[in-house]
């Protein structure tokens, strides 16, 4: 049954001072950034224990066929951008903060550098498939870097070592370098370990937002294949073309992560209103 989220928009300007100040030096190349090694990350790597342990092909499919018929709520992109400022993801070893700072990040970056609006508000709003774990989904079934399952897991996956448990490392096809798959079918036809970012590409897929900017929105957790260049036999042409789109995303998705003070109460005004221009009624999630 579909519900609505109340919020009111007293939330807006609630959520945190004038001031978020993000408590992060200065990151100045990535070897700064997803030091997953580091020991103050406990919660980080149960967190990937947990989802390479229970993300197998059959728990993807399950969850496609549950949550891409968008019939869990009903509400704007609004609303959601104002649940993003109580959620603060498990598996980020860069950001402690709640996720609409993030969002707040990227998409400032984006209009400093003088980006298009379209791409200003896909960085505002690409993570908000994390949604999610207001519906009661478990971190690791929501956040975290994405691969592919229903074939052998790359070692180029991090935290590959925490595949032992996974059921589908028994099963012979699955552990092969194809294994469901043909090569070069295309990451469309790949299924994707479950999370935010395969379930905002499905609720955004009709949006007025561009495919480039739709595509990179779907793969820019895919950091195997974006950032190692893992699972190349499965890409084609278009992945191809795509790949530049998906690695601008996660340039700026990655390396906002710096110490600053945002003026939120000045900032969402801005993006409450760029936000209603490119998803003006409710959206089905």
């Amino acid at each position: 049954m579909k519900k609505k989220f109340g919020i009111t928009l007293l939330l807006l300007f609630s959520f945190a001072p004038t001031k978020t100040h993000i408590n992060r030096s200065i990151l100045k190349n990535y070897d700064d950034l997803r030091d997953f090694d580091d020991p103050h990350y406990a919660s980080v790597l149960q967190t990937y224990k947990l989802n390479h342990t229970q993300q197998t092909l059959a728990f993807v499919l399950a969850k496609k066929e549950e949550y891409c018929n968008q019939s869990h709520a009903t509400m704007t992109m609004w609303e959601v951008a104002l649940k993003m400022s109580t959620f603060i993801d498990e598996s980020d070893p860069d950001l402690g903060q709640p996720q609409i700072v993030h969002a707040i990040q990227v998409a400032e970056a984006m209009r400093k550098d003088g980006l298009s609006k379209e791409w200003i508000v896909a960085g505002f709003i690409h993570d908000f498939g994390k949604v999610l774990y207001f519906f009661d989904e478990p971190q690791w079934a929501v956040v975290g870097d994405t691969f592919p399952v229903g074939c052998a897991f790359s070692n180029k996956i991090v935290f590959h070592n925490l595949f032992t448990d996974n059921p589908d490392t028994t099963k012979p096809l699955l552990n092969t370098k194809h294994g469901i798959y043909q090569p070069q079918c295309g990451l469309e036809n790949i299924h994707m370990s479950w999370g935010h970012d395969e379930y905002l590409y499905q609720v955004i897929r009709n949006s007025r937002l561009p495919k480039a900017i739709k595509y990179a929105i779907r793969f820019h957790s895919f950091y195997p294949h974006h950032e190692h260049n893992a699972y190349a036999h499965f890409l084609n042409e278009y992945d191809k073309q795509m790949l530049k789109w998906v690695q601008l995303l996660n340039h700026y998705d990655l390396y906002t992560k710096v110490d600053e003070s945002i003026d939120v109460d000045n900032l969402l005004p801005y993006y409450k209103n760029l936000v209603e221009q490119f998803f003006p009624t409710a959206l089905t999630w």
